[in-house]
């Protein structure tokens, strides 16, 4: 005990009484948009809770800096705006003084221009994100959720994010949409729209968002409900969550990631659910009540499940079935059971996993559009890992058969501004042409790498090997990859660098790849084609715009 420190504070703050060294409560009432939160990752983890009135509000874990913060996260507290709240924390109790109340938030003036913030791809304004959640294309936004702890750069308090874009590459943060409950913390799920009212969670005319996602608790993982009628903006749980408790039936607690759709010619919905060792189809009529019909064996974690058409003929169309670790099936879906016929494939690799497709895509506007999450580090931030570039998936017929292919979007063109092509150069030409971007934090390289005395060939960014071709093995950075011309002796690569990623499009989407930044700083040698005879054909340098200005 290191007895009793009562004080007043300003902008807000009512008292704050620190009982113990581990132990203290402060009284506040909420007068501007945010509350701003000191963290230092030296400091063990604690619980805090906000109450109002004696009711819990939420409840989280959180390293409340003691001494000098690392960095700083933040409360919306907009919905609390006139209410006072009481704070416990059953850490140490010395940060609760430094919280402070604004209408900004804490590095507010330097948001989106830190050293290593991403400056195309998104990332959230403070904490970890990770898969992908709940993406769905609603009255002209793009909706992304995702898995997110608000108050760290590491991995806790799983909840839903949100930020909405209109094009896909601009982004508007707004607040967490689903937080940990008494079932669990919110792990990965999906969004529909419930235009016929299924459900019966609609108002009028006012169709509802649903949200089906996992809870996670100790114990087991359980699916349930939420809703919102408002484009997103705040959710409502469903009173008689959880509706889907299948721990006892696969004896394992890995039941969990929903994905969920209508099924147009069985005028029901459908659910592809992860259970222990594949993936699991069940059905329903009102979203609450399921029915298990199948199980597809081999797939891990963030199932999905949809249909394109092959070579873009809408008449001649497969099914996917996909997984977290970014393999996938190919064969056709009766509304109960997928039945493979080719498979596991995988077109995209390193540093990608759970991606997701959105859903309820405007009839004029069919695309099956895919974002992944990066497991790409931002050192030194508040903020932490990040979601790669959104692509279009398709499927194509190739020597070895029907194969999904994947490639940015076409809105992400406007980012990207061509400063200079050559047609023909040698290495040591194009090396000379490219050292103008030596100091660049972001750019994209497209070129077309023609093997002539070589077997191998690439390109490096100051020591880090980009890409690296082995033709006698048929490896790109030792994954195996064979290109449809089976004499081919061409490589086209578009590659995309990013301050901390670098994301790399072969053969126009028939196998891609993703990698962290991690250039040698011993290296010199910049922007570094090679290899013994080696052609670059159609070079392409382009500068890049970012997203946040």
């Amino acid at each position: 005990m290191k007895g009793i420190i009562r004080f007043i504070l300003t902008a807000g703050f009512v008292f704050c009484s620190v009982l113990t060294a581990n132990s203290a409560d402060i009284t506040i009432k909420i007068t501007k948009k945010y509350l701003n939160l000191p963290i230092s990752q030296r400091q063990d983890r604690g619980t805090m809770q906000f109450s109002i009135a004696g009711k819990q509000e939420r409840s989280f874990r959180i390293r409340l800096a003691a001494n000098e913060p690392e960095y700083w996260v933040f409360c919306d507290m907009s919905a609390l705006k006139g209410k006072t709240i009481n704070i416990s924390y059953d850490g140490h109790g010395a940060g609760l003084s430094k919280i402070y109340q604004d209408d900004q938030i804490a590095g507010q003036d330097s948001l989106y221009n830190e050293k290593n913030r991403p400056q195309f791809h998104f990332t959230s304004r403070r904490g970890w994100i990770n898969d992908p959640n709940g993406m769905i294309f609603y009255e002209g936004e793009y909706h992304l959720f995702y898995q997110h702890n608000p108050y760290e750069r590491e991995w806790e308090n799983m909840s839903w994010g949100h930020a909405v874009s209109t094009d896909m590459n601009h982004w508007k943060e707004l607040p967490v949409a689903l937080s940990p409950d008494k079932l669990g913390t919110m792990f990965s799920g999906s969004t529909v729209i419930d235009y016929n009212n299924t459900a019966g969670f609609n108002k009028g005319n006012i169709p509802a968002m649903v949200a089906l996602y996992t809870a996670d608790n100790p114990d087991r993982e359980i699916q349930c409900v939420a809703y919102s009628l408002d484009k997103g903006r705040t959710w409502t749980k469903y009173d008689k969550n959880p509706v889907i408790d299948s721990k006892d039936k696969w004896k394992s607690k890995d039941t969990r990631d929903p994905r969920v759709f209508w099924y147009k010619p069985g005028n029901h919905w459908v659910m592809v659910l992860n259970e222990r060792d594949g993936h699991s189809i069940y059905n329903s009529k009102n979203l609450k009540d399921w029915t298990y019909e199948s199980h597809v064996t081999g797939f891990w974690e963030c199932p999905d499940l949809f249909e394109l058409p092959v070579d873009g003929d809408k008449n001649k169309t497969k099914w996917v079935m996909y997984g977290a670790s970014n393999t996938y099936m190919i064969g056709s879906f009766d509304g109960k059971t997928f039945t493979p016929e080719s498979g596991k494939h995988y077109n995209v690799t390193g540093t990608i996993y759970a991606a997701q497709t959105f859903t309820n895509m405007p009839e004029s506007d069919p695309r099956r559009i895919q974002i992944g999450w990066g497991k790409v580090q931002q050192p030194g931030m508040p903020f932490n890992n990040m979601m790669l570039m959104p692509t279009e998936l398709t499927l194509h017929t190739t020597k070895n058969g029907i194969r999904m292919f994947s490639m940015p979007v076409k809105e992400t063109t406007q980012l990207f501004e061509r400063v200079h092509q050559w047609p023909s150069l040698t290495p040591a030409e194009a090396n000379q042409k490219l050292k103008e971007f030596y100091n660049s934090d972001r750019f994209r390289v497209k070129a077309t790498i023609k093997l002539s005395y070589a077997t191998s060939a690439g390109f490096n960014l100051f020591g880090q090997r980009v890409v690296d071709y082995d033709m006698n093995f048929n490896l790109i950075n030792g994954v195996f990859y064979s290109p449809d011309a089976i004499t081919s002796m061409e490589l086209d690569v578009d590659i995309y660098v990013d301050r901390t990623s670098i994301e790399v499009f072969v053969d126009n989407g028939a196998y891609s790849y993703s990698m962290e930044r991690r250039p040698r700083s011993d290296n010199k040698e910049g922007l570094h084609f090679w290899g013994n005879e080696v052609e670059v054909k159609n070079l392409g340098i382009y500068s890049v715009k970012s997203i946040w200005k």
